[in-house]
């Protein structure tokens, strides 16, 4: 109990400095430049091969970048192996000054124990920032644990359930006035074939009425209305500035949709510089709130952990380990550069969860967890970073590798 308090209320501290303004240069939207020169890991490789760049002309401005990492490691939201590839792409549509760094990041994957994907994420932001469409598309063969409904539930109380996963997520956002946009979206997700690993059934197993039944579909199709305000210029590796987003989304038996069932999702983050200049020194805050507002909600559409919209939260958990009809999430994080030119850096980290309980719709237990990581420089000109963490909560562990960071 005194191990959740602390989390929580490390996890709580962004709200109590909301008002500092983290020494942003507002004019740019930048950190003040450092007088040593940045490194990365593509410089590094240079100075090995002694691989020459190519001449870069005075006004020549590079609006492309691209960061490619190939991988074996150990999956820790499944356990095994799992071999994948993470393809990050920056490009500039306007003038740098004026236009944020657009991003697509594509990451196939395959487990040894059967799982595989092929999801794409952009971001893309038009000239001088006037529209961000953002898009989340995900073809998925799925088997996965869970716990069922609530926080309380044993870690060895799990059920197996396979199914194929197709999302399809996009969304135009127009801007209302400097960082702030809205606008509207669509929003797809068909589980196909969902299929129970043995004798019990997932409905007999979650005592859930809807999107259980063995060897059926679960299909939901729906608007969304959306609101963002974004001050950070880069999302692949974030400067201080704030991060909000509402989404609300409204299914509908018009659209196709099985059942008619609406959902919010609220997203809040916030970064902080701990210093004017030099290395990297920064603390970062995340919350967000999930909740289904209506009943009809297919059970794997169900507020769960590591499945809001980028799946990075949960760090130090299994993903899935928690579901409910409402999900609170909060984390915090210090990053910090080891090295002045910005090649090899470290982040600290905690998180806490909780989802309702099925009976009260209280939240009832909050779920703690905590790790530390490094960063590895990787393209110094988009930002991005090759993170590697180490996450533990209770009874379990993880080794998260990723291109950018968490959030």
């Amino acid at each position: 109990m005194v191990k959740t308090f602390i989390a929580l209320l490390f996890c709580l501290i962004p709200f109590a400095i909301m008002a500092q303004t983290g020494r942003l240069n507002t004019d740019t939207g930048r950190m003040p430049t450092d007088t040593i020169p940045q490194r990365d890991l593509i410089d590094v490789f240079r100075s090995v091969f002694n691989v020459k760049p190519r001449k870069v002309s005075v006004t020549e401005k590079k609006k492309f970048y691209f960061s490619f990492l190939p991988i074996s490691t150990s999956d820790g939201r499944s356990g095994g192996r799992a071999l994948f590839t993470s393809t990050t792409a920056g490009f500039y549509l306007g003038d740098q000054k004026t236009t944020n760094l657009s991003t697509v990041v594509f990451t196939p994957y395959f487990n040894l124990r059967g799982r595989y994907g092929l999801p794409i994420r952009s971001s893309v932001w038009l000239k001088d920032n006037q529209w961000n469409v953002i898009g989340d598309i995900r073809l998925l063969v799925y088997p996965q644990y869970t716990w069922g409904l609530g926080g309380n539930m044993n870690n060895h109380h799990k059920f197996l359930v396979d199914y194929n996963y197709v999302r399809f997520y996009q969304t135009v956002l127009k801007r209302i006035k400097p960082y702030f946009y809205a606008g509207v979206g669509y929003n797809l997700d068909y589980y196909v074939d969902i299929d129970s690993q043995g004798q019990q059934t997932l409905h007999d197993f979650t005592k859930y009425k809807y999107g259980t039944a063995t060897g059926q579909d679960a299909f939901s199709s729906g608007a969304t209305l959306n609101l963002l305000y974004d001050t950070r210029k880069n999302s692949i590796d974030p400067l201080p500035g704030v991060y909000a987003n509402v989404s609300y989304r409204f299914n509908t038996k018009a659209l196709g949709s099985h059942t008619n069932w609406q959902s919010l999702y609220i997203d809040l983050r916030k970064y902080v510089s701990l210093t004017n200049s030099g290395p990297k020194n920064v603390l970062a805050f995340w919350t967000y709130y999930w909740t289904s507002l209506t009943p009809g909600t297919p059970y794997l559409n169900l507020p769960s952990l590591g499945w809001e919209p980028y799946q990075r939260s949960g760090r130090g958990f299994q993903q899935n380990r928690y579901r409910g009809q409402r999900l609170a999430y909060f984390e915090t994080e210090y990053r910090r550069d080891i090295t002045r030119n910005g090649l090899l850096g470290f982040v600290l980290f905690a998180n806490v969860n909780s989802v309702t309980e099925p009976d009260t719709y209280k939240f009832t237990y909050w779920h703690p967890a905590g790790g530390t990581g490094l960063r590895f420089k990787f393209n110094k000109k988009s930002g991005t970073n090759i993170s590697l963490d180490y996450g533990v909560s209770r009874n379990y562990s993880s080794i998260n590798l990723n291109l950018g960071e968490t959030f």
